[in-house]
């Protein structure tokens, strides 16, 4: 009973961590980075469906992505797409869409950073409330006399080391990506 609570708790935990990095990977650096446009939703034949599905995108240099629409009547729907995304970029078309980053300002980076501060933020409370929800698991399995106290407090303890572990994690990202963000 304990380690399905671990290993689930475990799970949810590294899932957080996960949507952090899909956050942290919508956020500019100023270099181009493919993941910048995985939000983008384009309408393709009345629905809407990812950018990835209608087009490939590639880095062509180091401040312009290269997007190629799989179909050549699709070029202005995946332009628009862009534009509307509302992600501060502004897409040249031909026959590719060449959409090059604009350089970051130093007020623009500092946003950024405290975006990505509350996107850590988020995550280690969600990481938090996972941990209370293993805790009040194993309050649930003492009072059903399932477990025994001394079995209670074991599995705190390995809960709370769980939980330090995850939150390391998510502040080393969150280092790393405020460096990113710095960089000139």
């Amino acid at each position: 009973m304990l380690n399905a609570i671990h290993d689930d708790g475990e799970s949810r935990m590294n899932k957080s961590v996960e949507a952090l990095e899909n956050a942290f990977a919508k956020l500019r650096t100023g270099r181009a980075h493919p993941g910048i446009l995985s939000s983008v939703m384009v309408n393709y034949y009345g629905a809407d469906t990812p950018l990835n599905q209608v087009a490939s995108v590639n880095v062509e240099d180091s401040r312009t992505l290269l997007v190629q629409p799989f179909e050549r009547s699709m070029v202005q729907a995946v332009d628009k797409a862009i534009r509307e995304a509302d992600l501060g970029l502004n897409p040249m078309t031909a026959d590719v869409i060449r959409v090059p980053m604009p350089a970051l300002t130093e007020e623009t980076r500092r946003d950024m950073q405290k975006l990505a501060r509350s996107d850590a933020e988020q995550a280690r409370i969600s990481v938090r409330n996972i941990r209370r929800d293993m805790m009040n698991d194993v309050k649930a399995l003492v009072k059903d006399k399932e477990i025994s106290e001394d079995d209670e407090r074991r599995a705190a303890d390995v809960i709370q080391k769980m939980t330090d572990k995850f939150i390391g994690v998510i502040d080393a990202r969150l280092e790393k990506k405020e460096s990113e963000l710095m960089e000139v």
